[in-house]
């Protein structure tokens, strides 16, 4: 058996959880598509027994994320959203809660909608200004709410700084780590109590399978994660697992091409006439490079945003016109794929909100996937020519 403490990063995406076992000791982790495990006796529980509370399948999963983030435990759902969920369904009525003002759309959403309407409060801060959450906090807050580096403007947080402050006020700090992975950067390493993914991004890697994970070091808050799971029934099935545990175990040879390829994306369009201001870490103009540099150990992440000159307009034609880009939902794949944030990942919010989070008509994301760098910055030439040219038939958003 490989312990998880006696390798590194890339051997434990492979080996912990998966080792070979039983009569056949098959190499891959076999997907245990079963509802239900049969007892010895009354006086023996399995340690699986329903598929909904936990699957072999899942916990080999559940154990290769939790190495990986070096952390004690973690319960896999069926997306990112329901572990975020998850993790605010530590609070209780009369709670509130501290929410980063440049927050993911999805999770605004949680917080503006679905958390009201169980006696919860929220409200902002400024994840860029640790010192924000002193003024933010209120006598009943239990909880701050951050991303590092954000959806879709790639701003840095200190994380270690937020999570001072948080321990200092007696409040637990949760982290979406989605945009960064967690071979680039590891936040309980830095203090943060709850780390939350949408496995479905980076850790799945090929857009085919929708997945979330919770992982924590604290043992009551693991308990309650898998607890809530247990009752919720948010459990990914046995085959989406597996489907995750393939993708985990090329984690860091595709972080490293996603990393490259950005790198070569942000400088190109940086120098590009065309293009207003880029937001990316590893771009040293970043207001945030130099503490990103810090956090995220192995390179600057696969994400990539940017303002084009003129309005919304050419923004869409630019989005509509990219060949290799793919004009599509979601992030992280081993494709590249263009967003357009108004319309997609924050078409939940009204243009006020967006524009109070800098999501502005002219903006624009890229998840840069692992083609060859050099199409992609052809790509990315012809679409911005074409963004200033003659309008062309439009293509049909979808708001999520």
């Amino acid at each position: 058996m490989v312990e998880a403490n006696s390798v590194r990063f890339t051997t434990r995406s492979i080996r912990v959880g998966q080792d070979p076992s039983g009569e056949f000791r098959p190499v891959i982790p076999p997907i245990y598509q079963s509802v239900t495990f049969a007892w010895q006796d009354l006086a023996s529980i399995p340690r699986h027994d329903y598929t909904r509370c936990a699957n072999p399948t899942r916990t080999a999963l559940e154990e290769v994320l939790a190495s990986l983030e070096n952390g004690r435990h973690c319960t896999c759902f069926s997306s990112g959203m329901a572990a975020i969920v998850a993790a605010c369904a530590l609070l209780k009525s009369g709670d509130h809660i501290l929410v980063a003002a440049d927050i993911y759309g999805g999770t605004y959403r949680v917080a503006e909608k679905m958390l009201p309407r169980q006696g919860i409060e929220s409200s902002e801060f400024d994840a860029g200004d640790p010192a924000s959450l002193q003024r933010e906090v209120r006598p009943n807050t239990k909880m701050v709410i951050f991303e590092s580096p954000t959806n879709p403007n790639l701003a840095i947080a200190d994380i270690a700084a937020i999570a001072r402050e948080a321990r200092t006020l007696g409040i637990l700090s949760v982290v979406d780590n989605t945009f960064a992975s967690p071979y680039l950067q590891n936040p309980l390493d830095f203090g943060i109590d709850i780390v939350v993914h949408s496995t479905t991004k980076y850790i799945g890697g090929h857009s085919d399978v929708i997945g979330g994970a919770l992982i924590t070091n604290d043992d009551a808050i693991g308990e309650h994660a898998f607890e809530f799971n247990k009752m919720i029934g948010a459990s990914p099935s046995p085959f989406d697992c597996w489907l995750t545990l393939r993708g985990v175990k090329t984690l860091g040879l595709r972080m490293e091409r996603h990393c490259g390829n950005a790198q070569k994306v942000a400088e190109f369009l940086a120098a590009h006439p065309k293009v207003h201001h880029v937001h990316y870490p590893g771009l040293p103009s970043h207001p945030g490079h130099e503490i990103a540099k810090k956090q995220m150990r192995k390179g600057f992440g696969g994400m990539v945003s940017f303002e084009i000159e003129g309005g919304p307009e050419e923004a869409k034609r630019f989005v509509e016109s990219t060949r290799i880009f793919l004009l599509a939902e979601s992030l992280g794949g081993v494709e590249s794929i263009v967003g357009y944030p108004p319309l997609m990942s924050h078409g939940c919010m009204t243009e006020e909100q967006r524009l109070a989070m800098g999501v502005v008509p002219n903006g624009i994301r890229l998840s840069v996937g692992i083609e060859d760098p050099e199409d992609l910055l052809d790509d990315l030439d012809e679409a911005l020519a074409a963004a200033f040219s003659a309008p062309s038939g439009s293509r049909a958003f979808a708001v999520v």
